[in-house]
């Protein structure tokens, strides 16, 4: 076994071990003290005499455990697929406006409706696949433009600044849009924004999971691509890529992605922007057939983490967008100071 695969294998069984610890860490604490043996005989279909415990593991603590997971894979696939096709190490779906770009479409959709989308949709498509539909409309358009300005702009730091500005021209829509929906849309709408695991129902985990799992096993067809875009993009057509082509793929995914967690849990940021860095400096590469697991892996470890912080306060829920920049804003500013001795990224 070479060195390269022997710092993999040890790395990824260190984050799957913490992430079954996280995630059992989860089932076990919360707001509400369930002791460790009610909550295994639960799990193994002995239902507790408790009917709220019950309720609590199987449609609360289960489901959040699963989105988080999911949730965390994603959007560190979504920030490892836009700094690769990019070249730039501070790309991300929420740098580069796509996170926001989800939200505008999620605001049009809920502020329109005045917070009650399932009565102006109807009860049997309900308000998550109205919010799916205008975040993946509100994405997709953030990331036609990002396309149509890369045909321009060849600075990665220009669109970099580009997307900054998306992002800023669709705050500015979502505030004007609040300042004339109606109270209950406005509260909705907040509420939504603050990011949580939680709001995915034990009815709606089978859409949520099987979009964001299609959507992962594509990235992963994906790695031979990846790896000729980090020789460049005349060395990749060389080698017989078709640029244009696996561009728009990637960034087709990275939508779908982002706009997926985006409509079920809220704007999460920094995920996107840091776990690919956490990956690069644990593996000592940016070879994808081992950097997208590992990436995947420490996304779903970061997303539980925080879902674990926000869910155990003796004040309440944690807001997840408290939490995330908490852990990010350091590894960022790390990246930054050591940018010139960490090379993995070029």
């Amino acid at each position: 076994m070479s060195k390269g695969s022997h710092r993999f294998a040890l790395v990824a069984t260190a984050l799957v071990v913490l992430v079954v610890a996280l995630a059992l860490a989860c089932l076990l604490f919360g707001s509400v003290d369930i002791d460790a043996r009610s909550i295994f005989g639960i799990l193994t279909g002995h239902d507790s005499d408790n009917e709220a415990w019950n309720i609590i593991v199987l449609r609360s603590r289960l489901p959040m455990i699963v989105t988080a997971m999911l949730a965390g894979a994603a959007l560190s696939v979504s920030g490892l697929l836009l700094q690769t096709t990019f070249n730039n190490p501070l790309a991300g779906p929420s740098i580069l406006g796509v996170s926001t770009g989800a939200g505008l479409g999620v605001a049009i959709v809920m502020l329109a409706m005045g917070g009650t989308i399932g009565g102006v949709f109807g009860e049997t498509l309900g308000s998550y696949m109205a919010t799916l539909l205008g975040a993946l409309v509100g994405a997709g358009v953030v990331l036609v433009i990002l396309i149509s300005f890369a045909s321009i702009v060849k600075s990665s730091t220009m669109l970099l600044i580009i997307g900054i500005l998306v992002s800023y021209l669709a705050s500015s829509v979502i505030s004007l849009l609040n300042s004339v929906a109606s109270e209950e849309g406005v509260h909705s709408y907040v509420a939504w924004g603050f990011g949580n695991f939680s709001g995915v129902s034990l009815e709606q985990l089978p859409v949520f999971s099987a979009i964001l799992v299609l959507a992962l096993v594509a990235s992963m067809l994906m790695i031979k691509p990846l790896n000729a875009l980090l020789l460049g993009t005349r060395y990749a057509q060389n080698l017989g890529v078709n640029t244009h082509r696996t561009r728009n793929v990637l960034l087709l995914i990275t939508g779908v992605l982002t706009a997926v967690v985006t409509a079920f849990c809220g704007p999460i940021g920094f995920v996107g922007l840091v776990v690919p860095h956490i990956a690069r400096l644990a593996l000592n590469t940016s070879e994808h057939g081992r950097l997208l697991p590992v990436t995947m892996l420490a996304g779903a470890a970061v997303a539980l983490l925080c879902a674990l912080l926000s869910v155990t306060s003796r004040h309440g829920i944690i807001p997840i967008n408290a939490i995330t920049p908490i852990i990010g804003v350091p590894i960022i500013l790390y990246i930054i100071i050591n940018r010139r001795r960490i090379n993995y990224f070029n």
